[in-house]
Order: C-alpha cells, then sequence, then structure tokens
C-alpha cells in the first residue's frame, strides 16, 4: 500500500532536532509568545521576502484578522464584498463571512485551478474592495493579471497562501510577498506543516503589521492594556520551535515534489486522466497533485484495489455546502465539474522512487 501522504515519514526526518528543541521550549518555561515564535516570525519573514511576519493560530485566523485589521484601519468596512475563488476550501469564505464582509464567488479557471480572469474582472461592482487569490493545490494565481486588476479598480489583493508555501512567480516574489498581505496555514499536511495548528500573516504594510499583532492577543500591546476588540489566535510556542526546525527544508522538498510532478506528467499516458497543467517554473509546489478523471468512483475502487493512497480535494464545492445555503442558488458549471472529477494522488518529499514508479504504472493501466 502507498499511503496518499506518510506526514510520519516527513517528520522522523527532524526527530532528533524535535526532541532537542522541546527540551529547550520546557527548559524556558516560556510557553506563549516566548522566542520560538520571535524567531520563527523572523526567520519566515525572511524566507517570503517580507518585513512582517505575525503567528497566529491557525490559516482562517490569519485571513480573518488581515480583515479585520483593514477594518480597523479604514480601507475595509461591513459588507464590503471581497472576490474569491468559487473552487476553495470552505475555510477562505468563512474567514471573509466572519469578519463581517461578503464574499463574492468567482468562477474557476479548468486548466489552473485558479481565478478565470474574465470571470474575475466581469465580478468586480462598486462596493468590491479586495481580491482574495487562491494558490490553489500549490500554484500561484495570476497574480500579474490580478495585481493589474487591482490596480485599475483601486482594491486590496489579500493571498490565501495556505498550500503555497515557497511557490514564486516569474520576478523571484514567493508567495506572501506578492499582494497586500498573505494568509499561511502550517496545518500538518502542508508543505511546511507544524506538528498541530499553525498559521501566520505576511505583509509590507507596518501599519497592518502593527494591528495584527494586537488582534492576535486580545487586542494588546501592553499586559492588561486593550485597545482594540481582539481575538486569541497565537502561534503555538512549541509549534513554532518544531517549524523553526523544519523551515530550512522545505525549498529542498519543494525540488523535489516538483520532480516527481514532472515524472508523473511526463510518463501518465492514459487519456481517460487529465493531469494538472504546469509550465515547469517555480510558480507551482505541488501541495498537492490533482488529476481529474470523468468516472470518479470507478477509479477510486481501481486505486483502491491496487493499493494506491488518494483523497479528493474537495468533494462539495462551497457554494453547495449547507453551511453556506445563502449561495446554494449560483451556478459554477467549471467549479461544479472540477469538485465532481478531481482526486489527489500521492506526492511528497519522501516518496520514493519505485513508489513513484508504481503510481505511474497503475494509472496507466487504468
Amino acid at each position: 500500500m502507498i499511503p496518499f501522504l506518510d506526514i510520519h515519514a516527513i517528520n522522523a526526518r527532524f526527530e532528533k532536532q524535535f526532541q532537542h528543541s522541546f527540551q529547550q521550549f520546557l527548559d524556558s518555561g516560556y510557553y506563549i509568545l516566548g522566542n520560538q515564535v520571535k524567531l520563527f516570525e523572523a526567520n519566515f519573514a525572511r524566507f517570503c521576502g517580507v518585513k512582517h511576519c505575525i503567528g497566529v493560530g491557525n490559516g482562517l485566523d490569519a485571513l480573518r484578522l488581515i480583515l479585520e485589521g483593514y477594518k480597523i484601519l479604514g480601507k475595509l468596512k461591513e459588507n464590503d464584498e471581497i472576490l474569491v475563488s468559487a473552487n476553495t476550501y470552505i475555510a477562505t469564505i468563512l474567514a471573509i463571512k466572519q469578519a463581517g464582509l461578503n464574499p463574492v464567488l468567482v468562477e474557476a479557471d479548468f486548466k489552473t485551478y485558479n481565478f478565470d480572469i474574465d470571470s474575475l474582472k466581469k465580478s468586480i461592482s462598486k462596493k468590491t474592495k479586495a481580491i482574495m487569490p487562491v494558490h490553489l493545490y500549490g500554484q500561484l494565481s495570476p497574480m500579474e493579471e490580478i495585481l493589474k486588476i487591482s490596480k485599475e479598480n483601486d482594491l486590496l489583493v489579500i493571498e490565501d497562501s495556505a498550500q503555497a508555501h515557497g511557490a514564486k512567480d516569474e520576478f523571484g516574489n514567493k508567495a506572501g510577498n506578492i499582494g497586500d498581505a498573505a494568509g499561511f496555514s502550517f496545518y500538518p499536511t502542508k508543505n511546511l506543516g507544524a506538528l498541530g495548528d499553525g498559521g501566520a500573516v505576511t505583509t509590507n504594510d507596518d501599519a497592518l503589521a502593527e494591528v495584527i499583532k494586537k488582534l492576535r492577543n486580545y487586542g494588546t500591546s501592553t499586559k492588561y492594556v486593550n485597545e482594540l476588540l481582539g481575538f486569541n489566535s497565537r502561534l503555538d510556542e512549541l509549534q513554532a520551535a518544531f517549524l523553526n526546525v523544519k523551515l530550512p527544508m522545505v525549498d529542498t522538498d519543494n525540488l523535489q515534489r516538483r520532480a516527481i510532478a514532472q515524472k508523473y506528467i511526463s510518463e501518465i499516458k492514459n487519456k481517460k486522466i487529465t493531469l494538472p497543467k504546469y509550465d515547469g517554473s517555480e510558480n507551482h509546489v505541488f501541495h498537492l497533485f490533482v488529476v481529474r478523471v470523468e468516472n470518479r468512483n470507478k477509479f477510486m475502487d481501481y486505486l483502491d484495489r491496487n493499493g494506491i493512497g488518494y483523497l479528493i480535494h474537495y468533494p462539495i464545492p462551497p457554494h453547495k455546502q449547507e453551511a453556506l445555503y445563502e449561495y446554494s442558488h449560483l451556478s459554477f458549471p467549471i467549479t461544479e465539474s472540477m469538485h465532481n472529477q478531481v482526486v489527489s494522488i500521492p506526492i511528497s518529499p519522501v516518496l520514493s522512487d519505485k513508489d513513484v514508479d508504481i503510481v505511474i504504472s497503475v494509472l496507466n493501466k487504468f
């Protein structure tokens, strides 16, 4: 059996360093917003090429706190519209709604799984104040075009970079340093994953960074002095320590993910399977390798019989979720087709050459 993702094997490479970090954490006696969080914030800001990184509780909170921060700074207000991909994971939309703003769903592009640019342009109204591109599956959204649209319409650009740690655009800018601000997740399955929940905001905006530092910690800058109606969403000190151990390997791991992806793309030859579009650049870090098949149930049964792990990202589009019933009347044919066809197959930096060859062989015989 080839598992979809062997998190234990990924983290086993760092076990001795984790144990050392844990002992340092215990010995420090400082468990909330201590030196490990400060160190990680500095390290991750440097990694992304930004001025500021603020560690928070998770990826959803990262996006919500950006929006809440912009409301405090007067750049957003209640009920403003935020353009977001119709095929994203629901967390992106939850962040917008929980901040008292209105998500406007935009149709996806069948080739890249990111925004369809024509649909994006048509979705802009007088109430639109921001675009939230989602770098889905690890591939950057078409940021050059998005930034041009945002400039023409005076819109904020807030990246959902939860799946794109280390992805670079053609100018060498990394995810998290392309828009006005970005939210990251360090959920254990991510390319940079903690051993629990975690997230971060990155930005070059000094004022936004200062507000989010307060918002994540009850709205304080000094203990027991509350300036804002804040939240409790702090990156855990121990998770920051683990992330500091893993961060230096992210670019190397992403290279391995791209190498596996390129092998899949060049050697999987089956007309029943649609492979992802990839131009060979660093704009994709293959958090997931997602194929499409028309008869998904038959394909999944076949993978089960042949011992190949898989997952579906995601089986139900957000506008068809019961939690978002107010969007149920909307129609997004491309998004709906994607959600009915997508299957994620194994890809990770610890997947062996032998296992890659087995996956290719099995898929070619479907």
